[in-house]
């Protein structure tokens, strides 16, 4: 796929079940894609050089894990403005889906990180198709 095409997912980093959830979701859909990045939310937060360019050249989708949007108010101090915020405790909520552990995926785990993933899924679709 060309380079024009990518999108780039910038993932929530945050210490808790939600971080780690969007962390996995994000990690896993670019593992099954060929058309998508991540941005490193802490390198972009400490603008180190190279995510200085590297934020203005895709377009990214948010990914947050809570009503916090830490991830889209980073990029937006950066001049970026993403072109969709997912917050996915939203998103669980709506399907009767929680995460337990900070750093562990359990069975609860594993079937939050798939909903994700779909609604990933779902927005790049409507994104390329748009």
């Amino acid at each position: 796929m060309s380079d024009e095409k990518k999108i780039a997912l910038a993932a929530c980093s945050g210490m808790s079940p939600y971080g780690l959830i969007t962390r996995v979701a994000t990690a896993d859909t670019i593992d099954k894609t060929d058309n998508t990045i991540s941005i490193c939310m802490s390198a972009t937060s400490a603008d180190k050089n190279g995510f200085r360019q590297l934020i203005k050249k895709y377009p990214i989708i948010s990914i947050n894990g809570c009503d916090g949007y830490c991830a889209s108010k980073i990029l937006e101090q950066k001049g970026v403005k993403t072109i969709k915020n997912i917050n996915i405790m939203e998103e669980l909520d709506n399907e009767d889906l929680k995460p337990n552990d900070v750093s562990r995926l359990d069975g609860k785990g594993e079937k939050c990180v798939q909903c994700i993933i779909k609604k990933i899924l779902e927005e790049i679709d409507l994104i390329r198709s748009g």
